[in-house]
């Protein structure tokens, strides 16, 4: 994706940051269960896509990273997880 692309794109997902060709953000839950929880519905969206995130879970807090590597950067791929993790966390877990 051009520049440009990645920024029109950008702004159907603005929690979501841009580093180091990446896709990036923390969300924040009530427990770490909920975190879990949350990480096991990722999981499952992004097995059906074949496209599987870098996850790091901190107790109540869970940090994705989006990136397509066989592609050297983000894609539309990137983009179209991104969405579906913020409608999971919006349907499940927000208040």
């Amino acid at each position: 994706m051009t520049t440009q692309q990645i920024r029109d794109h950008r702004k159907e997902v603005p929690a979501w940051s841009i580093r180091a060709k990446s896709l990036h953000r923390t969300f924040e839950f009530q427990s770490f269960l909920d975190s879990v929880k949350f990480v096991r519905q990722i999981a499952t969206k992004a097995e059906k896509l074949n496209h599987h995130p870098d996850i790091d879970i901190r107790f109540d807090k869970v940090t994705l990273t989006l990136t397509t590597h066989d592609e050297g950067g983000i894609t539309e791929k990137d983009f179209a997880l991104a969405k579906q993790c913020d409608a999971v966390f919006a349907k499940s877990f927000e208040p």
